[in-house]
């Protein structure tokens, strides 16, 4: 059995290597999918020129996350591989403090990678997971890809949809359909930021715990609070922050003459 490869806690890129081990891992257990990996790779490209840290802009769509999971009446968080891969304990505890449903949705479904995220989700403290085998029955018209389909006590009749590392059809669906989607996605550009109602543009690693530590804040305030910090937020504008960001920032590094930092801090 080939052992596992030791990422030195030194090595300038460790987090980022634990994260990609992970995945792999992952992989080899049948969780996440081998066009994972390479979503994954684009991802981390986009966290490169956000610095790899999350920027101002994406704490107030983390807020109006929370806000918008908070006052819905049937909340679903969606899980595919590799969210289940790089952020379980984090998905199982926004499902409780949230008091949302978990439902696993994949692109490349198959039985046996259903059950493997379903296993995993259970064993960090789920008491149940929609989406399983048979129990995805209902369909969305408008999406050609096995992520069609849904289970009829989850996000078919969810009001908000938290889709962590999606893809766009089923997002621009899901909104046709009424729902509020909130996204996590690391491109501004992407169909996903675009047709969601909240785009947190950040990693996944960094979002989902921030958003759990948001969410039990929060869970503290009255409902109009909440609202009110839902209808404060505009996801244009919050997209065009994130892009001008990215803009500064590159413009920043070529008047140095230098390139995209490893470490946010050796940009100070």
């Amino acid at each position: 059995m080939k052992k596992e490869t030791e990422i030195p806690p030194e090595h300038p890129r460790a987090e980022s290597l634990q994260i990609r081990e992970r995945l792999v891992k992952h992989y080899k257990a049948g969780i996440v999918a081998e066009a994972g990996l390479f979503a994954h790779g684009r991802g981390e490209a986009f966290d490169y020129l956000l610095g790899e840290k999350t920027i101002e802009n994406a704490l107030k769509a983390i807020e109006a996350a929370a806000a918008a999971l908070l006052t819905a009446k049937h909340p679903v968080i969606s899980v595919n591989g590799n969210a289940a891969a790089l952020a379980t304990m984090d998905i199982v505890r926004l499902a409780e403090v949230t008091e949302a449903k978990l439902e696993v949705n994949l692109f490349y479904r198959s039985a046996e990678r259903e059950i493997a995220i379903e296993n995993l989700l259970k064993k960090f403290g789920a008491t149940q997971v929609l989406g399983v085998g048979d129990a995805a029955s209902a369909r969305i018209a408008e999406v050609g890809s096995e992520r069609r389909r849904v289970d009829p006590a989850g996000i078919l009749v969810a009001d908000v949809v938290l889709v962590p590392l999606e893809d766009g059809d089923r997002t621009e669906a899901l909104v046709k359909m009424g729902k509020k989607v909130i996204a996590i996605d690391l491109n501004p550009l992407s169909r996903t930021a675009q047709f969601a109602t909240v785009t947190i543009v950040d990693n996944i690693v960094r979002a989902m715990p921030t958003l759990v530590e948001v969410a039990e804040r929060l869970k503290k305030e009255d409902r109009h609070k909440l609202k009110t910090i839902l209808t404060n937020f505009t996801n244009k504008k919050n997209l065009s922050e994130a892009m001008n960001l990215i803009n500064q920032r590159l413009s920043k590094l070529a008047e140095k003459g230098t390139y995209i930092s490893i470490s946010p801090k050796e940009e100070q």
